[in-house]
């Protein structure tokens, strides 16, 4: 599977939803877009998303998905627009005021599962102490300091971090996966 930005983007405005408003702190939703993947991953053996994953100052990130929260991509082929609005001080928002959650139709019930779990456990906190809680090696082992840059997380380091037991095996066949696509795609632009 590839990168979907069309589903990240709901799941940011999912997140949004169980806030309350209509905004959610850009730090904030990077955290906790991370650990609805980590979660997935812990409970069902795959990501929400994906894409790779980084260590980087404030924590770990799902890299794409940072992009994309940065204005690295433009968000308007994609699908990312129809449901977020630009930042704006620090903020991510609804793309518009009528967006409701059957709308987000790329979020199977297992991924707004994750998403309800980690928002219980880390909805309340602020950006700051989220981003504290990633840096503590008994919650996120698998986030190592970058010293200014970033690293690359490796899938099997977070599938040993949450406990799955087949941790070496479930990567391969992930990097399997990405190797056939990467075959598919390069096909079709030829």
């Amino acid at each position: 599977m590839s990168y979907e930005p069309k589903k990240a983007a709901q799941l940011i405005a999912y997140l949004i939803m169980k806030s309350g408003g209509d905004r959610l702190n850009i730090l904030k939703a990077v955290k906790l877009v991370y650990l609805v993947d980590r979660y997935s991953l812990e409970k069902f053996g795959f990501p929400v998303l994906e894409e790779r994953r980084v260590s980087m100052p404030h924590g770990p990130v799902n890299s794409l998905t940072y992009d994309y929260l940065n204005g690295v991509y433009d968000p308007d082929p994609v699908g990312w627009s129809e449901f977020l609005r630009d930042r704006e001080n620090h903020n991510i928002a609804l793309a518009n005021s009528d967006l409701s959650i059957e709308g987000l139709d790329e979020l199977s019930d297992a991924d707004i599962e994750c998403a309800d779990a980690v928002w219980a456990s880390f909805g309340h906190m602020t950006q700051w102490e989220l981003r504290d809680w990633t840096h503590d090696p008994s919650h996120i082992p698998e986030w190592e300091e970058p010293n200014g840059g970033s690293t690359v997380i490796p899938l099997q380091r977070i599938l040993n971090a949450v406990g799955v037991s087949n941790a070496e095996e479930f990567a391969n066949e992930a990097e399997s996966f990405r190797h056939i696509e990467d075959a598919f795609r390069r096909a079709r632009l030829n």
